[in-house]
């Protein structure tokens, strides 16, 4: 037997508590850009009202959020009444084909169409995650630009919205095309790679000790604020974007009959409409568009939470009028949340490939963006500590395709809400882990300047072998070819490999018995491996995977120091007198080898058998005959390779540059070369086809004489007083 409803009394107060808690998010939302909840979290309130309202009319009321866009004026901002109303559109939860289905059914039933009819024609649009905005252009000239507001009454932002660089200040076509009177609905957003940038500042200058400074959640926040900032100046340094989709009032202008075509003609005025548009036939249609923007959604420039249906047919809108709060005509289709509340039970510690000590959050299980998560990033210690979240407290998670889940911050604390009395104490990486690595028991250091914790066990720790066995059998490295991802995992899994020395005691009989290696291959890698035990010092080096070296800065390495055992011994000093080395790369080096199993791992490889070559030190590097010159490679060479090119120049001692500067000595250039070969000109830098380069690989030793009759007669200047013509 079903359950009796609730008394009205009950209903009753759970429908003012809703009202009174959708208000307060909406203040926080579009008033305060500073939202406590997600989005969804907001549409399932939201929702719940509305179920309560339909099954008791009596409950309604004129204040409900049901019933009128919510939001006030600012104080600072002089109020502009709306000539035409900004009203939402109604939201389609159904995030499967059957919200597509289901706005489809009713668009049909409100006209009175039947199954013999023909499909009603749509146009399809993405839904934006950013600020409404009202455009208005007198006669062709921008005139105001006004925020949502509550829907009747919205702010003046117009100085802030003139410095929006995609907003044009005067229409583009002739003036006497221009309506006398044009208000142009549209929406502000930021550009997921701008907002990374913004970010990136708001980091550097928090790091440089600016106070009141802080990063963004997300970028509909900052792009908010950036609108409502009293100074312009400010809304300036942030890269606003624009999209128009719609229109206000209309004076002194024939609007299209559809609104494709509507758009269409915003879009020859310069106004910026998205190109992601379609119009469509019916249900179908719209589901097609629905799957077809969900597939694309993270590889657009710009973040969407679904897609708009708008009838394209102005004359079937008209018909159709509007509900309360809403046009009957149009419907927002929404994706699956992308952002949800959960409890955060714990934060772990993960040791990544290159020995990054990244915290994670243990979650309760949450369905986001599609799939069930569990865990989800906190980035580093810093983010950890500017959410300020800890183990106990709800927090916001976040996930977009297959970036890696995210926390983006906390719930307000509230016991009655069920979070622990009190609160955990502030995240410490180093406390918690003891100042050692949770994986193989080395030291962890943070690098001066650099927001990571790093564990310091190198090719010692296991979190890093397999990426160390990889990058020790690159080409650029030992070159062992064979020894790739997948063979890497089975010898590691398989207990075959622990450590680099592990390579050189396989045999043809333990290859066979792993996946897809048969003894033909097992025999080539047996040879590779063997072959790579006759090494170059640079290579070794940079095969070894020390943090911030290089092959570059191997190569400097092997030329100053000529021996292993120098470079191991070097002090910090002794590093900093290698050619381009610093006080950070330094550090890292002499961090590494101060590591006895990173020594001993070396020690290990001489045992196998591996020899490299030594020599002198930094008095044979100065002696090579191209010693102090910098080269740059440009274009494709008939018959040697980029690569090959680049080695035989650095046998010889001269710096292979990747761009061209007045440091330059010569620029060699091959077919399809570009910007480096126009900048070379441009300076009067020499430049070398492949057979003047083979000649100075052959006879090193002309490389003055060479590079004198290469370079190009000084330009004559023109006479003071003199004007240059563009050509």
């Amino acid at each position: 037997m079903a359950e009796p409803s609730p008394p009205p009394a009950e209903l009753a107060a759970r429908a003012a508590a809703l009202r009174a808690e959708l208000a307060e998010h909406a203040h926080r939302y579009y008033v305060l850009d500073a939202p406590v909840i997600p989005d969804a979290e907001y549409d399932r309130l939201f929702q719940a009202l509305q179920a309560i309202e339909a099954a008791h009319p009596e409950l309604l009321s004129a204040d409900s959020p049901t019933q009128r866009v919510i939001g006030r004026v600012l104080d600072g901002f002089a109020p502009v009444r709306h000539a035409v109303a900004m009203l939402s559109i109604r939201t389609e939860t159904d995030t499967t084909e059957g919200g597509a289905l289901a706005f489809d059914a009713r668009v049909r039933r409100e006209l009175g169409l039947g199954e013999a009819d023909p499909p009603v024609e749509y146009a399809c649009e993405l839904k934006f995650d950013g600020l409404a905005i009202n455009l208005r252009y007198e006669r062709g000239i921008l005139v105001q630009a006004a925020t949502r507001g509550d829907g009747e009454t919205g702010e003046d932002v117009t100085q802030n919205l003139r410095t929006v660089q995609q907003v044009p200040l005067r229409l583009a076509g002739k003036p006497a095309d221009w309506p006398e009177v044009l208000e142009v609905r549209g929406e502000v957003y930021l550009r997921r790679d701008d907002f990374e940038a913004l970010n990136e500042r708001q980091r550097q200058r928090i790091a440089a000790g600016a106070r009141n400074e802080k990063t963004f959640v997300n970028p509909r926040n900052a792009a908010a604020g950036a609108v409502r900032q009293l100074d312009p100046a400010i809304a300036a340094q942030r890269p606003l974007s624009f999209f128009a989709y719609g229109v206000g009032e209309v004076r002194g202008w024939a609007m299209p009959d559809t609104h494709s075509a509507l758009l269409d003609a915003l879009a020859a005025f310069a106004l910026p409409v998205c190109a992601d548009r379609s119009v469509v036939q019916g249900a179908s249609g719209l589901s097609a568009f629905h799957a077809a923007m969900g597939e694309r959604r993270d590889a657009l420039a710009f973040d969407i939470d679904g897609v708009v249906y708008k009838v394209n047919r102005r004359d079937l809108q008209q018909r159709l009028g509007f509900v309360t709060r809403e046009p009957r005509w149009a419907v927002a289709h929404k994706y699956p949340a992308q952002e949800q509340i959960t409890r955060m039970l714990d934060i772990d510690i993960q040791v990544g490939r290159t020995g990054k000590l990244t915290p994670v959050a243990k979650l309760e299980p949450v369905f986001v963006g599609g799939t069930t998560v569990s865990n989800a990033t906190l980035h580093n210690e810093d983010e950890t500590r500017r959410k300020d979240v800890r183990p106990g407290d709800r927090v916001i998670v976040r996930r977009a395709g297959d970036v890696i889940p995210e926390v983006v911050g906390g719930v307000a604390h509230d016991p009655a809400a069920g979070d622990p009395p009190e609160r955990a104490a502030v995240f410490d990486l180093h406390r918690r882990l003891g100042g050692r690595c949770p994986v193989c028991g080395s030291g962890i250091l943070r690098p001066d300047g650099e927001a990571d914790w790093r564990c310091t066990g190198g090719l010692f720790c296991p979190a890093q072998r397999k990426q160390a066995l990889l990058h020790f059998a690159g080409r650029r490295a030992m070159d062992i070819e064979g020894l790739g991802d997948k063979l890497v995992e089975q010898l590691v899994d398989s207990g075959r490999v622990a450590t680099l020395p592990d390579l050189y005691s396989l045999d043809v009989d333990s290859l066979m018995g792993l996946e897809r290696m048969g003894e033909r291959s097992a025999a080539k890698l047996i040879e590779a491996l063997t072959a790579s035990k006759q090494a170059r010092l640079e290579r070794l080096l940079f095969s070894l995977g020390i943090r911030q070296v290089g092959e570059a800065t191997a190569r400097d390495l092997a030329r100053h120091f000529g021996s292993m055992d120098r470079v191991m011994d070097a002090s910090v000093d002794e590093l900093l007198q290698v050619r381009d080395i610093g006080p950070v790369v330094a550090a890292s080096i002499r961090t590494f080898f101060e590591q006895p199993h990173n020594r001993e791992v070396i020690e290990r490889l001489r045992q196998a058998g591996m020899r490299w070559d030594e020599h002198a030190g930094a008095e044979t590097a100065a002696a090579l005959p191209l010693a102090g010159r910098t080269l740059v490679l440009t274009g494709t060479l008939p018959t040697l390779s980029r690569d090959e090119a680049k080695a035989r120049l650095e046998a010889l001692g001269a710096k292979v540059a990747g761009s061209v500067s007045i440091r330059t000595h010569a620029v060699v250039a091959g077919a399809d070369a570009g910007s480096k070969l126009e900048k070379a000109r441009q300076l009067g830098v020499p430049v070398l086809d492949e057979t003047a380069l083979l000649a100075l690989l052959d006879e090193p030793q002309t490389f003055e004489a060479l590079i004198q009759a290469l370079r190009p007669p000084p330009a004559t200047l023109p006479a003071p007083g003199s004007t240059i013509e563009n050509p």
